[in-house]
C-alpha cells in the first residue's frame, strides 16, 4: 500500500493524501499561503474525513501541512464577513447559526472517525507558534478551541490568559498548556518524520483495540467513572470476542509479530 493513494484523494483540491506506510493515511492542509480556512476549504476538511471513517484500509491518520511556514492560520477573514441575506434579523440569526454549525462539524470531524488522529495525539516541532488569536479580530473562539481546550489542557489558568490575551506562544508553553504531549526538535520535516513513525507502530496494533482505545477515552471525558465502566463492560462483550485476542497471545508465545485484518468496510464505530 506504500506510497499509494486513496481512491477519493482526487476529489480534494485544498488537500494532499498518500500512504505513507500501511494503514497510515497522511493528511496535508494545502490552501496557501498560510491555509486559512475558507468555505470550500473547510467542507473539504470535513467531508475527506467523513470519507476517512468509512476507509476499512485507514488505521491511523496523521495530520499536517504542505505549506512549509505555517500549519493553519485559522478561518479566512474573509467568510467572517458573511451575512445570510434575508430582511428579518430573527430568521437571519438562524440562517447564520446554521452556518456555524456547519463549520464546527467540519471542523471537528477528526474527533468523530474512529482511527487515531492528530485530535488525539498533537505534536509540535520546536520552532512551531500558536496563538489563539479571535479575540483581536473582535471575536471569541467559537468553532472548536474554547469548546475543546477546557477539557483537554491542564493549564485553565494559562489556557484563560491565552485566550483573553490573543498573544503568540511556542510550543514549549504549548506543552505546559497541555495542548501538545511532545515537542520534537527540529522543524516541520521532523516532526512529521516523527509522527509518521508513530503512526506506523499504531497501525501494526489490533484495530479493534485501537478504535476502542480512542472510544473509551472520549466517552470517560464526559461522563462519571461509573458510567464509563458500564460501557466498557458493552463494549467489551462483543470485543472481547475478537480473534484478535488469541492471535496475539498465541504470536506473543512464538515471539512473532502478528498482522491484524482491517476492520470491515464502513465499521464506523
Amino acid at each position: 500500500m506504500s506510497s499509494t493513494v486513496p481512491p477519493y484523494a482526487s476529489q480534494f483540491q485544498h488537500l494532499t493524501l498518500s500512504f505513507p506506510s500501511d494503514n497510515v493515511l497522511h493528511v496535508e492542509l494545502k490552501r496557501p499561503p498560510v491555509n486559512a480556512f475558507n468555505i470550500p476549504f473547510w467542507r473539504e476538511y470535513g467531508a475527506v474525513f467523513d470519507q476517512i471513517a468509512v476507509d476499512a484500509n485507514v488505521r491511523v491518520v496523521v495530520l499536517s501541512s504542505a505549506v512549509q511556514k505555517a500549519f493553519s492560520a485559522g478561518v479566512d477573514l474573509i467568510d467572517l464577513q458573511v451575512t445570510p441575506e434575508h430582511t428579518d434579523i430573527a430568521r437571519r440569526g438562524l440562517l447564520m447559526r446554521a452556518h456555524i454549525h456547519d463549520f464546527q462539524r467540519a471542523i471537528n470531524a477528526p474527533a468523530r472517525i474512529p482511527q487515531p488522529s492528530a485530535v488525539d495525539v498533537r505534536w509540535a516541532a520546536t520552532d512551531a507558534a500558536f496563538s489563539i488569536k479571535e479575540v483581536d479580530v473582535g471575536l471569541a473562539a467559537d468553532i472548536g478551541t474554547l469548546a475543546r481546550a477546557p477539557k483537554l489542557v491542564a493549564n485553565a489558568s494559562l489556557l484563560n490568559e491565552l485566550a483573553f490575551s490573543g498573544r503568540t506562544f511556542g510550543a514549549d508553553e504549548a506543552k505546559v498548556l497541555g495542548l501538545v504531549s511532545r515537542v520534537v526538535p527540529g522543524s516541520r520535516d521532523e516532526v512529521v518524520r516523527a509522527a509518521l513513525e508513530l503512526a506506523a507502530g499504531i497501525a501494526q496494533k489490533s484495530p479493534v483495540a485501537v478504535v476502542g482505545v480512542k472510544r473509551f477515552i472520549a466517552h470517560a471525558r464526559e461522563h462519571s467513572p461509573e458510567d464509563a465502566l458500564d460501557y466498557q463492560a458493552t463494549w467489551g462483550a462483543f470485543a472481547l470476542q475478537t480473534k484478535d485476542l488469541s492471535e496475539s497471545a498465541a504470536a506473543a508465545k512464538r515471539k512473532q509479530k502478528i498482522s491484524y485484518d482491517n476492520l470491515g468496510k464502513s465499521a464506523k464505530l
